[in-house]
């Protein structure tokens, strides 16, 4: 079943959305039984996250729509923001 983004933008007004962003770096490591993929998204210097079970192809270079929202993360004492993905498509 394939998610509307745009029913998930009226049920949480948190989310944003943006289509055609372009991926500079894409990273995957293991987190316990979760795969964390980490995206460097062209002309911003916050890193997109999502989980997944299984690895997933790498997609450096592809144009992606997202829809996701803001949150922060402190390491080390300093307080970096970073992006949750809650839905992901090859543009």
């Amino acid at each position: 079943m394939k998610t509307n983004p745009e029913k998930l933008l009226k049920k949480h007004r948190q989310l944003v959305h943006s289509d055609m962003l372009t991926v500079t770096s894409h990273v995957q490591r293991t987190e316990g039984e979760w795969i964390v993929n980490t995206l460097m998204i062209e002309g911003c210097t916050a890193p997109f996250r999502f989980k997944r079970k299984q690895a997933y192809r790498n997609i450096k270079g592809q144009r992606v729509n997202l829809t996701y929202y803001s949150s922060s993360e402190t390491v080390g004492g300093m307080v970096f923001e970073i992006m949750n993905v809650v839905r992901i498509r090859i543009a």
